[in-house]
């Protein structure tokens, strides 16, 4: 025995014209029950007739291609008004007239093909039928009645065309929030690779070019040699970390993580700033370093925003005014963190190649999807300063 829990799931495993079967037979039944013979649709004035060894073929007829009004829509409505119009001239009048209305908002919801054909073909087989049905009447109805009818079998078509309609509208708005989505995730990793293949190649650059000049130091070029090692490694394990995020299965082992030291987390781990900031000394920057407050679990995005602020200022430094003093500050309040990077000097003519903005403009992006504020500019003293302040507390 199927347990209730899980009944409905093995409901929706069936094929679909076994699902739609039942409906079919629970109007054939219907129709047999005494209290409720000859209470179904009339139309036209033909004597109600008791049921004969005919009644059975011609209800299942009308009945049981509601099996197939989802697979199927015009065949079903063919065989359901073949059976109808059967039932109303032999003057049935049985439960199984509902099978029409139906078929016809099934048809209107599932058809995909030739709806119009199939319309004006329903339209003008219901003429044929309302003239035998007046005919074999006894005068009792008239015209308005036959076209009341035929209105409401339009009704019932147009639910199902709305049904239709909304389904599609739907659709198309999952697919265009679906497009949306992964728009933004490309964006989003788009940045996440900038900043860190910008940052690492950048210091690995300029710590390259300065063991040129340290042939006769070698003391000094093994340490430069060495932090050019550290810096190609630390890029190797950020790189792997993105790329663990693009795994379907990223996050999904126990414990969540990937076995990396940030695991799942998009967050850099507590002391990242500093290690960056120590990482861009080797390179030759003089960097100042001031941090107030401790970063919180609460602070949700505005940790890994704030450290994308000082990663990509300390690398505009490092290419553009390599060797000028750098001051950092950055202060952790309660509601928003608040970051400061200033450079001493004009950017040399003989900078590393680059520049595109593109590192800017997306931190700019960063701060203002959680509501923040970011700047870069020329201050008054000459110092290229970069300011953000990114509200704490946003998991976005």
């Amino acid at each position: 025995m199927i347990s209730a829990r899980r009944a409905p799931g093995w409901w929706r495993r069936l094929d679909v014209t076994v699902r739609d079967l039942p409906l079919g037979l629970l109007l054939l039944a219907g129709s047999f029950l005494p209290p409720l013979s000859g209470k179904g649709t009339q139309v036209g004035d033909v004597p109600t007739r008791p049921f004969g060894a005919l009644t059975i073929a011609v209800l299942g007829l009308e009945c049981l291609p509601l099996a197939t009004r989802r697979r199927w829509p015009a065949v079903s409505l063919a065989l359901v008004c073949l059976g109808f119009a059967v039932d109303q001239l032999r003057g049935y009048h049985s439960v199984a007239g509902s099978a029409l209305p139906l078929a016809l908002i099934s048809t209107g919801a599932h058809l995909e093909r030739r709806r119009k054909v199939t319309a004006l073909a329903f339209s003008a087989a219901y003429v044929p039928l309302a003239v035998a049905l007046y005919r074999l009447g006894s005068g009792g109805e008239t015209a308005s009645g036959f076209v009341t009818f035929y209105l409401a079998l339009v009704l019932a078509w147009g639910v199902g065309a709305w049904l239709r309609s909304t389904r599609a509208a739907e659709a198309e708005r999952r697919r265009r929030v679906a497009e949306d989505t992964r728009t933004a995730e490309r964006a989003r990793i788009a940045r996440e690779l900038h900043d860190v293949v910008t940052h690492h190649v950048t210091a690995m650059v300029v710590q390259a070019e300065a063991a040129r000049y340290l042939t006769a130091a070698p003391d000094r070029l093994d340490q430069t040699l060495t932090a050019v090692t550290d810096t190609g490694r630390r890029a190797i394990s950020d790189l792997r970390h993105l790329l663990d995020l693009l795994n379907p299965d990223h996050g999904t082992h126990i414990g969540g993580g990937t076995g990396g030291s940030t695991g799942g987390s998009r967050t850099p781990p507590a002391g990242r700033l500093l290690t960056l900031v120590e990482q861009t000394r080797r390179a030759g920057q003089p960097v100042e370093f001031t941090e107030e407050g401790t970063p919180t679990p609460s602070a949700g995005s505005a940790d890994l925003v704030a450290y994308r602020v000082v990663q990509e200022a300390l690398t505009n430094a490092l290419k553009y005014a390599h060797g000028s003093p750098t001051s950092i500050r950055v202060r952790h309040g309660g509601k928003e963190i608040t970051v400061e990077v200033g450079t001493d000097g004009a950017a040399p003519v003989t900078a590393s190649p680059g520049g595109s903005g593109r590192g800017l403009a997306g931190l700019r992006e960063r701060v203002a999807v959680l509501g923040g504020e970011f700047s870069a500019g020329r201050a008054d003293d000459g110092r290229f300063v970069v300011r953000a302040r990114i509200p704490a507390g946003s998991p976005a």
